[in-house]
């Protein structure tokens, strides 16, 4: 039985400003991408997921689009898209683009004529009195979702100024993005990553909340009307050949809410971040795969991507090379369970979260909204190390320094240091995902749980046995016939802490 590519795909994110740079600017391109392919090809995922490369004053790094059917020139043409496409193709590359459906950029030409009082009605507009906006929502940025224009009306953006909100009761709004997705469509695209997909729809009395976290029921978030959208978009993406799908951005607080999102006519995916919130623990971990399968019927696991901090880094505790012991054990752990994971790059490099960026060199608007109070997202979105020496660590052209710094320690992570060393991180994700292609692919869409000791986790899926110790002391494994990977030393049928292994069951 042959089942669709995605549902245990290995997906590795892109960040685009910060993967590789080769027209010199010091800003990632898709001409840098396409010349790193097949360093992707020999990592082993089976699929790419570029993060917006439209045409965009990068208020929010290219998340506030102003035209949803070209290529910025800070990253290339439409032509290098298409051959970015072409080539990955011919390496067996999937490759996902994102579509950012909830705002467009301040600069999109529907908005420039909403401030000159035209078609304001695809965008969310609204009258207040007395000088204040229209109710207490507030930008997940930092400080109010409104802001006040010339004329006296408010326009609503959840996000920062420059990112007005859609107004999705326009069916305008809903013939544009379907004619978006085929523009790409035709383009060869295999799928799109759908940002905030959870907010297109806000109640229409715009109500004040007391609790504007990702709720199932608020009135910003999560609204019903939402999952016709979907039904829409996925009939386009069925009319066209080779499997397209659609994976969404969707924070929920229960698996049950995020399980609507994925009926059989809606998404084919949604990120599961239950997974990447998870403390270090085996009965968090297990609370949430077992939510997760229970819910959900094609899962998706992430530890990483450009909104959060580093997942070596969130795991680290005062003992040094903690958070990369618990990194590598995290990723054979998720690579064991049914679904598909999602990679971030530079996790393969074992980077850590860059936490002393200057102030005056920080690009985030959650750092400026927030009056410096948050740091923001710059240090997960470092450019990468490619080389050990050079202005940029072989990110960037000789001696063009990059967009954002990078710290001393990158040059000892670099791609080139790693490479062909059996004790790098680079290489022990290389053998995970050959070993995983060969292997897990072929097994049962389920897994059984086995007795495990206090502190670790113990499953199997079919002949595999997958054990993580998330606790302090070393642990006994069960019976095993042998040692198929593992991040760290096992010794006999004992596992120390902070690691997993897979094990060929007796």
């Amino acid at each position: 039985m042959s089942f669709p590519w995605w549902r245990d795909a290995v997906v590795y994110e892109i960040y685009v400003r910060s993967f590789a740079d080769a027209s010199g600017d010091g800003v990632g391109d898709l001409a840098g991408i396409r010349e790193r392919l097949p360093y992707l090809s020999r990592l082993g995922v089976d699929a790419i997921w570029l993060t917006p490369f439209y045409p965009s004053p990068m208020a929010d790094g290219g998340y506030d689009v102003a035209d949803y059917r070209g290529v910025d020139p800070l990253f290339g043409t439409l032509a290098d898209f298409e051959a970015l496409v072409a080539d990955a193709h011919e390496l067996g590359l999937k490759v996902i683009v994102d579509i950012v459906p909830n705002h467009s950029s301040s600069a999109h030409p529907w908005f420039q004529e909403a401030l000159r009082g035209v078609g304001r009605d695809r965008y969310i507009f609204r009258d207040s009195e007395g000088g204040l906006p229209p109710n207490n929502w507030q930008s997940t940025f930092g400080g109010p979702a409104w802001t006040r224009v010339a004329d006296g009306q408010w326009y609503l953006h959840l996000f920062a100024p420059g990112q007005p909100d859609f107004n999705w009761r326009n069916p305008v709004i809903h013939e544009e993005f379907l004619d978006i997705l085929r523009f790409w469509l035709d383009r060869g695209v295999d799928g799109f990553r759908i940002d905030v997909a959870m907010g297109l729809y806000k109640a229409e009395d715009l109500p004040d909340v007391e609790d504007q976290s990702f709720m199932s029921r608020s009135p910003i978030w999560g609204q019903p009307e939402v999952h016709e959208v979907y039904r829409q978009w996925r009939k386009v993406l069925e009319s066209y050949p080779g499997e397209r799908m659609a994976v969404g951005e969707v924070w929920t607080d229960s698996a049950e809410d995020l399980a609507r999102y994925v009926r059989p006519d809606e998404l084919h995916q949604s990120f599961n971040f239950a997974w990447l919130q998870a403390p270090w623990s085996a009965e968090a971990f297990r609370k949430v795969i077992a939510d997760t399968l229970a819910t959900v019927p094609f899962a998706t696991w992430v530890l990483s991507n450009h909104d959060v901090v580093r997942h070596r880094t969130r795991y680290e505790t005062a003992d040094p090379g903690t958070g990369l012991s618990r990194a590598k054990a995290a990723l054979l752990t998720m690579l064991a369970l049914p679904g598909s994971a999602y990679l971030y790059q530079g996790e393969e490099l074992g980077l850590p979260e860059v936490k002393d960026i200057p102030d005056h060199a920080r690009q985030d608007p959650v750092f400026f909204q927030s009056k410096g109070r948050l740091p923001g997202r710059d240090g997960c979105r470092v450019p990468l190390p490619w080389t050990s020496t050079g202005a940029s660590l072989g990110f960037s052209p000789d001696g063009v320094r990059p967009w954002l710094p990078q710290p001393k320690v990158f040059a000892e992570l670099s791609a080139e240091r790693q490479s062909g060393d059996p004790d790098s991180t680079l290489e022990f994700y290389r053998r995970a995902l050959a070993c995983g292609r060969e292997l897990l692919k072929s097994l049962p869409y389920t897994l059984e749980w086995l007795d495990s000791p206090e502190g670790a986790l113990f499953f199997t899926r079919g002949p595999l046995i997958c054990a993580i110790n998330c606790g302090m002391d070393e642990v006994r494994l069960p019976p095993y016939e042998r040692v198929l990977m593992a991040s760290g030393p096992v010794d006999g049928d004992r596992l120390p802490p902070d690691t997993a292994t897979w094990l060929q069951a007796s």
